[in-house]
């Protein structure tokens, strides 16, 4: 597949949310390829420091920060100034966060997003905007009828159990965080046909991989692997039989990069973006692959299952992958033994995993 063409911006690349996992790998990505980025970030979630330490030391001279929240109009103004381009990934990233909290869901989720938005109209000019947007804009599932084979759930329909759910699915917002996060996509998408905000916005299944501090919450392939190297017990929501496409933060990150590369031809549309069928796991089957890597049993202990779960999400990236020019997603089995081994090299955790260090 063809490399997309290369771009030299002259103006700094704007990284909302660039302490987090994506944005911070986002973030180091650009600096290598000789960008000057600006990293906004309010350094809400536990953890991200280290991820921003880790690039002012890997980027001193390219990286520059702004400490703020993205409900803020007034720092989000200043950080569109000189913008050559925004990556917007900031935002409140848990389900069971809106379920608790849906005004701060809502707040920085919508209302975030619309005043980046507007601020990127005001100021004119035409600058590209990728969007962070979730498969939960496509609501549960429950109409997709589903057969247990070997335990993980498939659809009966052998065409969706081929290729995956596709961008011709109807939305169906479920939960605060689906309707605030869908509710930005769908904004995403007008400003750009309403306003010219020239915008691409990348719908994602799991990602996983390196600089992700996982939680039960959110980011659960390393939450899993972060309990069973520490030997603690998972928790499972459900009957674990769930199947998610995962996909590793690298080939996500290039997704980010020439969705901006290409924002001529790409904008004004929503792509999903996951490890497709290739990828599709389910918790169990992660776990057990964990249990190789480790070579030990991992206790696990299951409960009801939470709101807005899907038992069965399997993206069809092929758009994505041909409008974007996208290399083939890493296969998960690989991309589990690079985070494993990540995890012990960074945090000292013992794993044993035998894998080629990704940085």
């Amino acid at each position: 597949m063809n490399a997309s063409p290369p771009i030299r911006a002259r103006k700094p690349l704007l990284v909302t949310g660039g302490a987090g996992f994506i944005g911070s790998n986002l973030a180091d990505r650009l600096a290598q390829e000789g960008h000057d980025v600006l990293v906004l970030d309010a350094l809400a979630r536990p953890g991200v420091e280290a991820n921003l330490e880790w690039l002012r030391r890997r980027h001193p001279a390219r990286l520059s920060t702004m400490i703020a929240d993205i409900r803020d109009p007034d720092a989000v103004a200043e950080a569109v100034r000189d913008a050559g381009a925004v990556f917007h990934l900031a935002g409140q990233v848990a389900v069971t966060t809106s379920m608790v909290e849906p005004q701060e869901d809502f707040d920085t989720n919508l209302r975030g997003t619309f005043g980046l938005l507007d601020a990127l109209r005001r100021r004119g000019g035409g600058v590209p905007m990728v969007f962070a947007s979730t498969n939960k804009v496509y609501g549960d599932l429950a109409d997709v009828a589903l057969e247990s084979v070997d335990g993980r759930y498939v659809p009966v329909d052998p065409a969706l159990r081929e290729k995956g759910i596709g961008e011709t699915r109807p939305l169906d917002f479920h939960t605060p965080y689906g309707c605030s996060k869908g509710a930005a996509d769908q904004y995403v998408l007008d400003f750009d046909r309403s306003f010219g905000v020239p915008a691409v916005v990348l719908r994602m299944s799991c990602i996983y991989g390196q600089r992700q501090m996982g939680t039960e919450d959110q980011g659960w392939v390393a939450h899993f692997l972060i309990r069973a190297l520490r030997g603690e017990p998972i928790s499972i929501f459900g009957d674990g039989c769930q199947v998610r496409d995962v996909l590793h933060v690298q080939n996500a990150v290039e997704a980010y990069v020439h969705a901006w590369q290409r924002i001529g031809a790409a904008r004004g549309r929503a792509y999903n973006l996951g490890g497709g069928p290739g990828n599709a796991v389910s918790l169990r089957q992660v776990i057990a692959a964990i249990e190789d890597l480790l070579g030990r049993s991992i206790e696990t202990h299951y409960a009801d299952w939470r709101a807005g779960d899907q038992r069965y999400y399997v993206s069809d990236a092929s758009a994505a992958r041909h409008a974007l020019g996208l290399h083939e997603a890493m296969p998960w089995r690989i991309g589990l033994a690079s985070l494993a081994s990540w995890l012990e090299r960074e945090h000292g955790l013992r794993t044993g995993a035998k894998a080629e260090a990704v940085p």
